[in-house]
């Protein structure tokens, strides 16, 4: 999962209310109302914290006539639960002493030499997920540590190497090469990046 996603899960969970909310939904669907009677607060209450569970998406809606029912969103909630730990500790899994550096190097280079020209162009993003990742970690290894990059600012620097910014954007933050929240991006330390050297 990526890190965006498990944080905003847990900001969603920072709030006691939220959980009962939660905790409510897991006996079965209900709606505003009925909530705002159980916990005593006010239906505009419920709302708000509603909102913030959608946008983590823990909860489903529906609306019937002017009635919204909230329902959990089982999946979302029980793989966003390890997420954090999958995510914190993937590093130790599947990798180990065994890896050939210099194979892993030499593909890499060979990769490097096929996708990208000698004035360091990428002449198109590759299907296969191996190769995608070491042209991505090949780019990214570009970018500023601990710089802060507006959308507009990560673009531009995607623009260097290929036109089709909006998804090797997309591809930096699904595979954790870079960290996004609200619209700010940053680089990830290496050890977060995606690992092609894991995969068959």
């Amino acid at each position: 999962m990526q890190l965006d996603k498990v944080v905003n899960y847990h900001k969603a969970l920072a709030d006691a209310t939220r959980i009962r909310i939660l905790i409510l939904l897991a006996d079965g669907e209900l709606n505003g109302q009925v909530l705002a009677e159980k916990l005593g607060v006010t239906p505009a209450t419920i709302t708000h914290h509603a909102s913030k569970l959608r946008e983590a998406s823990l909860i489903n809606e529906r609306r019937v006539k002017n009635t919204i029912y909230f329902s959990l969103n089982h999946y979302f909630l029980s793989s966003s639960a390890t997420a954090a730990s999958e995510l914190i500790y993937r590093q130790h899994k599947g990798g180990g002493a065994d890896i050939m550096q210099e194979e892993h190097l030499r593909i890499q280079q060979s990769v490097i030499k096929n996708f990208y020209t000698a004035e360091g162009r990428l002449k198109s993003i590759p299907s296969q997920l191996k190769k995608k990742l070491i042209v991505l970690s090949h780019m990214a290894s570009r970018l500023e540590k601990g710089r802060k990059y507006s959308e507009k600012d990560i673009n531009t620097f995607i623009k260097q190497f290929h036109e089709d910014f909006a998804t090797i954007r997309r591809e930096f933050i699904m595979h954790q090469f870079m960290f996004r929240e609200q619209e700010i991006y940053e680089l990830n330390p290496v050890e977060m990046w995606a690992k092609w050297e894991t995969l068959g």
